[in-house]
């Protein structure tokens, strides 16, 4: 679709069908529909969602409850994840949502109403690990230059700087003298190739594991 007028004819039939009155742009909304003493339904359309068509349906909540946005259906391999993103905020906003396939068929995702997100008590919990974990405030005002530091960097660059130092060992004297319980899981998952297994429960650092600590900072000397 090129050309937001290619979106009107089949929002409108749509909205026919369902017994209501359909004019385009009446005042400032694109598409206003009417049916009996209902509360208009206003349906703002776009070729692409933006943070303006958003401002703009928000905008005519002042006039009604009943407010869409209607865009092409997206396609392609990010089509998934952009539905689902923007379906999420229509309903945290209290929007309709509707798509537009090429073949003329519409397809509503979501209608308008009050939305109240149900909280997940696993995600909590691994906000709340994650931030306990975490050993001061390694990413104040942003990532820093070499990358968000999150608690399991934190406690890979620990051994690895106590490998520096310490040469091969096994993991729970890494664990011990760190701090860092899961020092041997960490070690043996090798997630950023820092670390090899010597033998049975010990190891040493990689040239890679070596190179990671000047990245991040580590003089290997400490």
């Amino acid at each position: 679709m090129k050309r937001e007028s290619e979106l009107y004819a089949p929002v409108k039939a749509f909205l026919l069908r369902q017994g209501y009155e359909v004019k385009g742009e009446v005042g400032a909304a694109d598409l206003v529909a009417m049916r009996e003493d209902a509360p208009p339904v206003i349906v703002e359309l776009k070729l692409r969602i933006t943070l303006s068509l958003f401002h703009q349906a928000v905008a005519r909540l002042a006039v009604t409850d009943h407010v869409y946005i209607a865009v092409p259906k997206p396609t392609g391999k990010t089509a998934r994840r952009a539905l689902k993103d923007n379906l999420s905020l229509c309903r945290r906003l209290g929007l309709g949502f509707i798509t537009v396939r090429e073949d003329q068929t519409v397809e509503v995702h979501c209608d308008p109403g009050p939305f109240a997100p149900r909280k997940s008590k696993v995600k909590q919990a691994r906000l709340l690990r994650e931030f306990q974990r975490l050993r001061g405030d390694p990413n104040e005002g942003g990532a820093t230059r070499h990358g968000i530091v999150t608690g399991y960097r934190q406690d890979a660059l620990a051994c690895a700087r106590f490998l520096t130092g310490a040469g091969p060992s096994r993991g729970q004297d890494v664990a011990k003298s760190t701090g860092v319980k899961q020092a041997t899981t960490i070690m043996r998952s090798n997630h950023y190739g820092w670390f090899e297994k010597v033998e049975t429960g010990v190891y040493a650092l990689t040239s890679e594991g070596r190179e990671g600590l000047r990245h991040w900072g580590y003089s290997l000397e400490d």
